[in-house]
This record gives structure tokens, sequence and C-alpha cells, in this order.
């Protein structure tokens, strides 16, 4: 299961948290939520994870990707990965 960490803003609409968590439901992939406060000074758990402060950060199979841009970008290279080739045509002439 993945683990995002994010700021506490209350829609999925308004922050690159909400980006993220957008596009783990889209993809199907499970995760928990952890809601870190909105000062900077107050996330020690994010900064133990990447060595500075930022959200959202998402944990997913021992990988820790912050950057909600890199974040979305990694989904779609899994979705791209995963998704079965399409089938070749043994008629072709």
């Amino acid at each position: 299961m993945a683990t995002l960490y994010r700021c506490t803003t209350p829609t999925n609409w308004l922050c690159p948290c909400g980006r993220v968590a957008r596009a783990l439901a889209r993809d199907g992939i499970e995760f928990q939520e952890v809601e870190v406060p909105q000062r900077r000074s107050r996330r020690p758990e994010v900064e133990a994870l990447t060595g500075q402060r930022r959200v959202p950060v998402l944990v997913i199979d021992g990988e820790i990707i912050c950057d909600s841009r890199r974040i979305v970008e990694h989904l779609e290279f899994r979705r791209a990965t995963s998704a079965d080739p399409p089938p070749t045509s043994s008629t072709a002439r």
C-alpha cells in the first residue's frame, strides 16, 4: 500500500497534493493519507524521509518520490508499463 504525505487542504482540487490523490484514485492504487501541518517547520516526518519539508511526498513500493509533477509522471509510467501490449496481428501482409 502506498502512503501519501499531504497538506490539510480539505479538497483535492486546490493543491498539488490533491492532484496526486486524484491520480492515485484514477489508477486504482490503494493508499493511506498522512496529513501534515501547514507550517513547514512542523513536518519532521517529511524531512526525515526526503531531507526537505515540502509536500506531497509519495512512498510506494519502497520508493520515496516528492514533487507532484514527478509523482504523477511516475504513476503514468507505472500505468504504461503495466498495461498489456496491444495484440499483434499474425495476418499482416
